[in-house]
């Protein structure tokens, strides 16, 4: 279990994943894998009636966001961005690693009618992204590991945010409110885990966090947001101990299905001009509109604050930043489903174009990591040769 709690054990995985369903929906058995993803499973004597893909998407994708809220109440109580001194710097970079993929987007696309999709680009994959600093790296110095991680963790939240807003039409407003009372009550239960009702406790946690599932997804909202409402409820120190639990099960099961069935999709017949504008769109933003972004963000960044506190951060480590942004992958396949879920032949382009722009991204990120990660490295051997000249300590 210990490798699937690995950052590159999950980026090899989800991209492994990935690959098998773009082959899978591209060979003999591509009918096979598409009656199964669209094959309903119902509950019975319940309203709930989903095909696979929607039970993998919309269900086991929502214990996932679960993981994601548990880790940003933790950042946003007592780690990296639990000041607005902390914060706005990694959130100003982020702000433009949202607002100018989806204007490169929207310029492609206007007049197409598929506009609607502005955010699939604007997503990180935080697991991916995290993955390929963890193999490429080594010798990263801890201030600028920290800016990426704050900067995929505000990001999430981006999406959350556009999720809720943008992907949810009429929702039954009774239901979510009961919704809402479930997940309260899963809150207040798991200030009491220590007690000897703990057994107890555990199951009605359980039993509340389903019910809050189903009342969501059957409200109209997207189920996802179940997941996200009640890793921000959970007493910090158990939703730790939770998303411990649950790693190995995202990273080797949850994350790696579902990107298995979003990249079951047939590779277009069509030429390269009869594709549609929002494949270019997403092609382009993701791997060049997230760097620049991103890049411009974090450098207007570095002008705010006390000066004595401002980070020191390079163009160089900001490129980097941004070439890792542009990883959209989970998140943004989530982001094209919704979008186009009306028009599925735009929504397979849109998953070609993700997988694409980000294998860009991921190939860029990793050469520039590496680099970034060599240089400081030979700094280091330098810093560390003339502390041995000179009997001054190094520095990071």
């Amino acid at each position: 279990m210990r490798i699937l709690r690995s950052e590159r054990a999950a980026a090899v995985l989800l991209l492994t994943a990935a690959a098998l369903g773009l082959l899978a929906a591209n060979s003999p058995l591509a009918a096979l894998f598409a009656d199964l993803k669209h094959a309903h499973l119902a509950i019975p004597g319940t309203p709930l009636d989903l095909s696979v893909g929607h039970w993998i998407s919309d269900g086991l994708l929502a214990v996932f966001f679960f993981v994601v809220a548990v880790e940003l109440k933790n950042e946003l109580t007592v780690g990296q961005l639990n000041t607005v001194a902390k914060a706005i710097r990694p959130a100003v970079a982020a702000l433009g690693g949202v607002i100018v993929p989806a204007v490169i987007y929207l310029a492609i696309t206007w007049g197409s009618g598929y506009e609607r999709g502005w955010p699939i680009p604007t997503a990180t994959d935080i697991a991916f992204a995290l993955g390929i600093l963890a193999v490429f790296g080594t010798g990263i110095p801890s201030r600028l590991r920290i800016f990426m991680l704050a900067l995929a963790i505000l990001d999430d939240i981006v999406a959350i945010v556009i999720i809720a807003l943008f992907f949810t039409h009429q929702p039954d407003l009774l239901l979510l409110a009961f919704a809402a009372v479930a997940v309260v009550i899963f809150g207040l239960l798991s200030r009491a885990l220590q007690t000897r009702w703990r057994v107890v406790v555990i199951i009605a946690m359980i039993a509340l966090a389903l019910v809050a599932w189903a009342l969501t997804y059957l409200s109209g909202v997207h189920a996802t947001l179940a997941g996200v409402a009640l890793g921000l409820v959970m007493a910090r120190v158990p939703g730790l101990r939770v998303r411990h639990a649950l790693e190995p099960v995202t990273n080797g099961a949850i994350l790696p299905l579902f990107a298995f069935a979003a990249a079951l999709v047939p590779v277009p017949t069509v030429g390269i001009g009869q594709l549609a504008a929002p494949f270019w769109g997403i092609l382009v933003a993701l791997p060049v509109g997230k760097m620049i972004g991103i890049a411009l963000g974090g450098w207007l960044s570095t002008f705010l604050g006390p000066r004595n506190a401002r980070p020191h951060l390079t163009f160089s480590g900001l490129t980097t930043a941004g070439a890792l942004g542009g990883i959209g992958f989970t998140v943004s396949l989530l982001m094209n489903e919704l979008a186009f879920a009306r028009t599925p032949e735009v929504a397979d382009e849109g998953t070609l174009a993700v997988l694409l722009g980000s294998s860009i991204s991921i190939v860029v990120a990793a050469i520039m990591v590496a680099r970034l990660a060599a240089y400081y490295r030979g700094l280091r051997r330098l810093r560390r040769d003339a502390h041995e000249r000179t009997g001054i300590p190094p520095r990071d």
